[in-house]
């Protein structure tokens, strides 16, 4: 336990999750700082690439959300940096019509992104629901059946302990981002069943079902996924791609 954290229990105060926003715009600085802050947050701002890895490292906050163009350093290089060291969740701010940026961004390790311009309400939203699904505690998905899993599921040389959020292959860590093991511990406790990717989004992102979203989003993260699960992620063994409904996990003896 941290000393901050020791001094919140001792002091009996709840502990407020800290937000780093980084935008070179400063109206949308002061915005999203004021709404952010009257929601209970703690809040600290950077308004270039440079100053926003700074605060980073200096501030230790819960969720990051980046401006793709920033001077002196871009949101892609945040990002790449904060993910070499950091699992910590990533939220992007993306212009309208440029579906490569969020796309690249998501490559690189962001949880979610929100297309300029954006309502602070909207942002607030997918704030709320990332630090939910990217949080240490356990979140309990009921299994096919309405049973739950158990707290550690072991498939071929992977294992899952869903109490601690964690992935080993053969007793080696894997780091996955918090929506990561999110979207694998939906997967896993359904295992053989097929989920569309509205439904994923649901389920994970906290989407509601009219929301409409690039489900690009979930394609990229089963894409990372192999990438770290899979020992030929060309040819997945694990997660399995279900023709003309989305992805499903298959469990490996």
């Amino acid at each position: 336990m941290t000393t901050n954290e020791e001094q919140d229990l001792n002091s009996g105060e709840a502990v407020r999750q800290k937000i780093l926003v980084a935008d070179d715009e400063a109206s949308i600085r002061r915005i999203l700082e004021t709404r952010l802050k009257m929601v209970g947050y703690d809040v600290v701002v950077a308004e270039d690439g440079e100053e926003a890895l700074e605060l980073f490292n200096k501030t230790n906050p819960d969720l990051v959300v980046l401006d793709v163009m920033m001077p002196k350093m871009d949101g892609y290089g945040v990002t790449r940096e904060i993910r070499r060291t950091s699992d910590i969740p990533i939220i992007i701010l993306t212009a309208l019509g440029d579906v490569s940026e969020r796309i690249t961004g998501l490559e690189l390790g962001a949880d979610d992104y929100v297309i300029k311009p954006f309502s602070p309400k909207e942002l607030e939203a997918r704030v709320k629901a990332v630090l939910r699904r990217s949080g240490v505690k356990d979140v309990v998905i009921p299994a096919a059946g309405g049973k739950v899993a158990k707290n550690v599921i072991t498939t071929g040389c992977i294992k899952i302990d869903t109490a601690r959020r964690q992935v080993y292959r053969k007793n080696e860590r894997i780091r996955l981002t918090g929506m990561e093991f999110s979207l694998l511990e939906l997967l896993v406790n359904n295992s053989g069943q097929a989920f569309s990717r509205n439904e994923i989004l649901q389920h994970v992102w906290s989407y509601p079902a009219d929301h409409r979203i690039d489900t690009r989003v979930v394609d990229v993260h089963i894409s990372r996924l192999r990438s770290k699960l899979e020992a030929d992620p060309a040819n997945p063994e694990l997660i399995l791609t279900a023709r003309g409904i989305g992805y499903m996990f298959q469990r490996i003896n």
